[in-house]
């Protein structure tokens, strides 16, 4: 596949080694020929890059296996899933779940995801319906024309909300940056 086709999220392989796209971004300066400007993350490593492609360069898309699964709970060291389709309970290391734990919520589907039989990690969805637990009335900011405050969610994630939000509401957060979309 062409390398301007690349999309957030999608795995590749590049000089063998496996790649998650975390971000990209086409760019075509003023002289000289375009390029893709591209973060990748080393999914064996843990390490993030940036790496330029000009524009016609070929790159390998990782066939994943996507399994549906319902995350049930953690232990603090290890996240406990249910297979959909097998019921059978997978065990996922916190360091695969790393920076989604915040997004984990009891009862909840999910995507995991596996190649060539080794797990990859879960993938959270890009919006996610989350219930705010507490308010912190001293975090007021009206600096701005949108007054907010700070809530937390039910995972401890804490996020922006406009002031006629309450607790024990449901809102829509986006996963991409942890930030308030709407009310569900």
């Amino acid at each position: 596949m062409e390398i301007s086709e690349v999309k957030r999220g999608m795995h590749v392989i590049i000089d063998g080694e496996m790649y998650k796209v975390v971000d990209f971004l086409h760019v075509k300066p003023g002289k000289g020929a375009a390029y893709m400007n591209t973060r990748i993350k080393n999914v064996r490593t843990g390490a993030t890059i940036e790496r330029n492609f000009n524009t016609n360069y070929k790159i390998e898309e990782a066939r994943i296996d996507r399994t549906n699964v319902q995350y049930l709970y953690n232990d603090g060291s290890t996240y406990y899933f249910m297979d959909n389709q097998s019921y059978e309970q997978v065990e996922i290391p916190a360091e695969k779940i790393g920076e989604d734990k915040v997004y984990m919520i009891e009862n909840n589907n999910y995507d995991m995801a596996s190649y060539n039989g080794s797990l990859l990690g879960i993938t959270v969805p890009e919006k996610l319906e989350m219930t705010v637990t507490s308010i912190d009335p001293a975090s007021m900011s009206s600096s701005s024309s949108k007054p907010t405050k700070d809530a937390i969610m039910e995972t401890g994630l804490v996020v922006k909300i406009p002031v006629f939000i309450n607790e024990g509401e449901k809102i829509i957060v986006t996963t991409v940056d942890g930030k308030y979309y709407s009310r569900a």
